[in-house]
């Protein structure tokens, strides 16, 4: 997801920037950079109006004449995903992390700062070495007493190992941060997920898990873990036996389904007059692409067999706040299939019969590869 679309003009952002921040001192200031002591103070006026005015970093840099295409190094933003917001009771309210637009993008940033907003108004910016708070997002941040639990990141791949769980404590007092290890039985490397203040414990559940090959591949957490924050140790709470599968194009190209769930959502529809020439041009721009993707036309038809499974079900409703997530249950299983640009996810919650299971992967693999006209290859990916 781009903040590109929604930047302010260029007058905008000249409006609010203050007389006190030049192209110099923009340019001291412009990129992210490491701490150097635990806590740094990199508080700054550039920084401190881009955390007041939210400006994404390709505006700021534009409007001091810093091109995208000149200049590859990101830019500072605190237009952040996956950034944790705290509101404490003394009026204080605290972001950790996060990051900036996606891989793509030449902005693209993973932050491993702490911003505090003090209940005065002002702006305090702190800064860490690497090795101390590495770059995180989506994770946790659980406040307990003077102090805020940050569980689980994104974080790089090259960041990722598969078989720990990353825990950092954030001391309110001093704001220095210091890396947990922990013992027991953790999730993982884990992000997106909840996570619960139970005494002196902190429950985790949902989520998503990194595996694989430089922790590349995406499972989801169907089970519930403790975190003992006495003794930093792990107590696996459930065993819901999920079971999951990745399928991807052989050809390792990214697939269309995001075109042919928009083609086959339009197709067929009537417009209003006022919409229909915008419209018709936007599914014509999409059926070519696929066109070009695919070498012929989209089989709609095939597409919309490909989560009907030969196997009695029900079909779910879908939910208002996801795309390309469809649900049926089995034998009183819910399945999921999760759609992205890379890849298909198929989610089984819980334990069917393995003829039902082999039934339903390979109907998939098989269905993606009629609809995309090339091969598709499946892996199951590992459990917990």
């Amino acid at each position: 997801m781009s903040a590109h679309d929604a930047n302010p003009t260029t007058s905008d952002v000249a409006s609010d920037t203050g007389p006190e921040i030049t192209a110099a001192l923009f340019a001291e200031w412009r990129a992210p950079r490491f701490g150097t002591s635990n806590p740094d103070c990199l508080t700054n006026p550039v920084w401190n109006w881009l955390v007041r005015s939210e400006r994404s970093a390709y505006a700021a840099s534009q409007h001091f004449g810093f091109a995208a295409g000149e200049n590859r190094e990101p830019g500072w933003s605190f237009a952040r995903f996956g950034m944790s917001t705290t509101a404490l009771t003394d009026g204080r309210t605290i972001h950790i992390a996060g990051e900036h637009e996606d891989a793509y993008d030449p902005d693209f940033h993973i932050y491993n700062d702490v911003i505090v907003r003090n209940a005065d108004g002002s702006i305090e910016i702190l800064g860490y070495p690497r090795e101390v708070f590495p770059p995180t997002d989506f994770h946790s941040a659980t406040v307990l007493r003077d102090r805020i639990i940050i569980v689980g990141s994104l974080g790089y791949p090259a960041d990722r190992a598969a078989e720990t769980t990353q825990v950092a404590e954030l001391d309110l007092g001093t704001f220095s941060i210091a890396l947990r290890p922990t013992s027991g039985a953790p999730p993982g490397w884990i992000h997106r997920h909840s996570a619960v203040l139970d005494r002196n414990s902190i429950v985790v559940s949902g989520g998503l898990v990194a595996t694989g090959d430089r922790a590349r591949a995406l499972r989801d957490n169907g089970d519930d873990w403790r975190l003992d924050l006495a003794s930093w140790r792990w107590k696996r709470l459930t065993d819901r036996r999920w079971r999951q599968w990745q399928l991807t194009r052989a050809d390792g190209h990214m697939n269309q389904l995001f075109r042919l769930r928009s083609l086959s959502r339009f197709h067929g529809r009537r417009w209003a007059p006022e919409h229909r020439e915008s419209m018709e041009a936007m599914i014509e721009g999409e059926r070519a692409a696929v066109r070009a993707a695919y070498g012929g036309d989209p089989d709609l038809a095939s597409y919309g067999t490909l989560y009907v499974p030969p196997v009695a079900h029900d079909v779910l409703p879908a939910r208002d706040d996801e795309l390309g997530v469809h649900r049926i249950r089995v034998s009183g299983i819910v399945v999921r299939y999760v759609e992205s640009p890379m890849s298909l996810k198929l989610v089984i919650e819980g334990a069917l019969p393995e003829a039902t299971t082999a039934t339903l992967v390979e109907d998939l693999r098989h269905k993606l590869s009629l609809v995309e006209r090339t091969e598709y290859d499946v892996r199951e990916i590992g459990g917990n």
